[in-house]
């Protein structure tokens, strides 16, 4: 379990076959590499929770299989390009955004990203199937990042970002076209299912 807040940022260093489904990902982390790291424990990557399963200095690596690279932005990362990191959730840690569960919906296509007056905007288009996930004001993961929706029509949805949140993620590198993982709200997920159920 996540909380969308990113305190680590890596820059990804690709993807090595080792099998018919297996591959290999490396990310180098930018700063201080934390001591306390332990391999196989939960770390969220753009959103994606993934098993570390390698460290060797500050190049940390994870085994993702095609089913992950096939549902999510990951496969389209280039070498070099900046990656959000998360640690999982400890019992007493802050909780300062929202439950992210690190399993990606889908990856959406940012339709804008720019200035909207003095702020910045993105706007993401998405599957029409995920529309009753998303309201104004409510939350969603975009690359694994905790964020508010401040407007949503037609299969899109925009969130304003602050000068932090722009400088301290990977955001900064998006344009129009660019894919991005998003992971609709888990309690909107319940709530759309229970609807179905009754």
């Amino acid at each position: 379990m996540f909380t969308g807040i990113i305190y680590l940022r890596g820059q990804w260093q690709g993807v090595q076959r080792s099998g018919d489904a297996l591959c290999r990902a490396r990310v180098e982390l930018l700063g201080e590499c934390p001591a306390d790291l332990v391999i196989g424990e939960s770390i969220a990557v753009n959103g994606c929770c993934l098993t570390l399963v390698e460290q060797q200095g500050n190049i940390i690596g994870f085994d993702l299989l095609q089913e992950t690279l096939d549902r999510t932005a990951l496969g389209t990362l280039k070498s070099g390009s900046l990656v959000n990191l998360e640690r999982s959730l400890q019992v007493a840690d802050r909780f300062g955004g929202h439950f992210v569960t690190g399993h990606i919906d889908q990856p959406g296509k940012v339709a804008y990203f720019g200035p909207d007056g003095k702020d910045y905007r993105i706007t993401v288009a998405f599957d029409p199937q995920y529309q009753n996930l998303v309201v104004e004001k409510g939350c969603i993961a975009i690359d694994g990042i905790s964020l508010t929706v401040a407007a949503t029509e037609n299969n899109t949805l925009s969130v304003y970002l602050i000068p932090h949140t722009l400088r301290e993620t990977n955001l900064q590198q998006l344009e129009a076209g660019s894919l991005v993982n998003l992971e609709f709200d888990l309690l909107a997920k319940y709530v759309a299912r229970n609807r179905i159920c009754q």
